[in-house]
């Protein structure tokens, strides 16, 4: 087919509809989904560690502040995101003053996110050889010695993995928010590619995730290969 046509897509127009509804749509998914990483980082940070310190082989274990943590995480681990994105409107209206737009998704996504990345980071810590914990205990460490100087350093590659899949799972998270006005890549496919019936920015939208995707998961395997050694 001439003209820049194949299967019934006009690709001779992708400049144009990249300048004017994509690029913004691109900057908007990335403000979502970083921001929302690093503010899910932060939050999960805290049980994560605690869910660590309780644990019955922990540092300090707490059978009844583990339980109530390991429930509490695994609950809102399990709410679909996009029931959670309804739920949490009116707490979202009091913090951003709205319920919709890019700034308003970012509460939903981190709060769906801070659990899920708890787990992850719970999962690098614990993995740190008890060996080495044993031997700063043994040097007359303190339990915030042992978390921040030598779990968490031990610990990094995974950190960098976990937050990496976090980010990941957040641009996901981000492009189903645009199906109740959150903006980004995920509000162009629907109202544009779906509602519209433009096949061809429901292609483009899907392939520019898959490249973010890609480029953000090869960054975080950068950055785990140097973390390693």
């Amino acid at each position: 087919m001439g003209g820049g046509v194949m299967f019934g897509i006009d690709f001779s127009k992708f400049p144009d509809v990249f300048e004017r509804i994509l690029l913004p749509a691109i900057g908007e998914t990335l403000y979502m989904s970083v921001v929302s990483t690093l503010l899910a980082f932060l939050i999960g940070l805290v049980p994560a560690i605690l869910l660590v310190l309780s644990a019955q082989d922990g540092l300090k274990p707490n059978k009844p502040l583990f339980i109530a943590l390991d429930i509490t995480v695994n609950t809102l681990r399990s709410f679909p995101f996009i029931i959670l994105i309804i739920v949490l409107f009116p707490l979202t209206r009091l913090i951003v003053g709205t319920s919709i737009g890019t700034s308003a998704a970012i509460v939903p996504l981190t709060i769906g996110a801070a659990p899920f990345i708890a787990r992850l980071i719970e999962s690098a810590l614990k993995e740190v050889d008890k060996g080495i914990i044993e031997a700063a205990r043994s040097f007359g460490s303190s339990n915030f010695q042992i978390i921040f100087k030598v779990m968490f350093v031990e610990a990094l590659p995974g950190i960098v993995a976990s937050i990496t899949l976090t980010l990941i799972v957040i641009i996901g998270f981000s492009a189903m928010a645009g199906a109740v006005g959150g903006g980004g890549l995920g509000s162009v496919a629907i109202n544009y590619g779906y509602q519209r019936f433009r096949p061809d920015i429901m292609l483009y939208t899907v392939v520019i995730l898959i490249i973010m995707v890609q480029i953000f998961q090869s960054l975080g395997n950068f950055i785990y290969k140097i973390t390693k050694k």
